[in-house]
């Protein structure tokens, strides 16, 4: 059977190069779940001659969308918290008042498997309709072994059931769970006890932490981090959102893929997270929901050649938005970031993000994802907001129905 896909009559833009990497009259060939050659149709190899043929019908066809920093499985949701910060209430305050995070995790709990499934799936579904291929799903609304293990495998779950490479991140170290209220040493050891379980299950792609004042300590972080280096697995961090605990520079002495937030990054956390080529996650729809005014460090991140990811950072509590392209234009408009850095970050660096070279570009090699839309220029996925201009989307080779 020819497994050959000639996907023809499209404005390419493939993030090749410095630019947009802009191919007219383009065409992409493709075999099984890669990518086999790419350029303008004229030049199309010989092998294209009898590939089966797709007119993409004169769209712009960018790379699939990668959203490299989400917690989407959780039980519940957190309006009511939202209106008490309107109302003048601080994130700490509600924390530390036992909302925030404490109260997603009773949540979480208490829903069934099929309850977890159900609604992480309708919110994985948003983001894939919006051109989505590749998604990162955090833990850390369980916060026990059993808890923290349904959430991952209902993670898993999803990439085996829908068209999305799911990656998962164990992030055990996100809040202190009642049962340990004043003993934070001592759930950190029931963290670190708790991994070798989950990733001998096939659970963990990488492992995260809070490093914060309402989360855990940098001396408590790096021991989760000793714990995943055992094991061989990457680490990232929410670093310096709140504050400046220097985590980032932690999380970079630990070759972390990712730092993420980064309001109050410092001088010496950017160079160190350029000098371990960690990518800065950039999470403007937590910044936009928490009405925060420190903004990124995002001059100092470009001239350190420092790259940049968006991300839509979903969670019920501090950012329940489900649009990447949203938050790429908030990326612009908040941060000043240029839509090429946007897209790029949406796409190339996001794939850096989670560890993942072949993807992000349209490129031989590359896994065959890639979204057509009714756009004319790319810069226009961080213009528009407010509807969705993705009009088909193929996913590893196949497109969606």
């Amino acid at each position: 059977m020819n497994t050959a896909h000639l996907w023809h009559n499209a404005r390419l833009a493939t993030l090749c190069g410095e630019g947009w990497g802009l191919i007219d009259d383009g065409a992409l060939l493709t075999e099984g779940e890669r990518i086999a050659w790419v350029g303008p149709l004229a030049e199309r190899p010989d092998a294209a001659r009898s590939a089966q043929t797709h007119d993409l019908g004169g769209r712009l066809v960018t790379p699939g969308l990668i959203d490299c920093h989400t917690h989407l499985v959780y039980g519940g949701q957190r309006a009511a918290e939202a209106e008490m910060r309107l109302n003048g209430a601080s994130y700490e305050a509600i924390a530390r008042a036992g909302g925030g995070i404490r109260s997603t995790v009773a949540a979480t709990r208490a829903a069934s498997d099929d309850a977890l499934f159900a609604s992480a799936a309708r919110r994985a579904q948003a983001l894939m309709d919006e051109g989505v291929t590749t998604l990162e799903i955090k833990s850390g609304y369980g916060l026990s072994l059993e808890a923290e293990a349904r959430c991952l495998r209902v993670a898993r779950r999803i990439g085996l059931e829908r068209r999305l490479d799911v990656r998962t991140t164990f992030l055990g170290a996100h809040a202190l769970p009642p049962e340990f209220e004043g003993r934070a040493d001592a759930y950190i050891d029931a963290v670190c006890q708790w991994l070798p379980a989950l990733h001998a299950e096939g659970l963990v792609d990488a492992v995260d932490a809070f490093c914060e004042t309402i989360g855990f300590s940098p001396a408590q972080t790096r021991r989760v981090f000793e714990a995943a280096r055992a094991l061989g697995l990457p680490v990232k961090l929410h670093a310096e959102q709140l504050s400046d605990q220097g985590g980032a520079a932690l999380a970079a002495s630990f070759g972390a893929l990712s730092c993420d937030h980064l309001e109050h990054l410092s001088a010496d956390g950017i160079a160190a997270m350029k000098a371990a080529g960690t990518v800065a996650v950039l999470l403007p729809g937590a910044f936009y929901m928490l009405r925060e005014t420190q903004l990124p460090p995002i001059a100092a991140l470009r001239e350190a050649g420092v790259p940049m990811a968006v991300s839509t950072d979903h969670n019920p509590g501090t950012a329940p938005g489900l649009s990447l392209l949203l938050a790429a234009h908030m990326a612009c408009t908040f941060f000043r970031l240029t839509p090429l850095e946007a897209v790029r970050g949406i796409t190339l660096n996001a794939a850096r993000a989670l560890g993942l070279s072949d993807r992000g570009q349209l490129a031989a090699g590359q896994r065959a994802d890639f979204a057509a839309w009714d756009l004319d220029h790319p810069n226009e996925l961080a213009y528009w907001f407010g509807h969705n201009p993705c009009q088909r989307v193929i996913a590893a080779g196949q497109e969606r129905p």
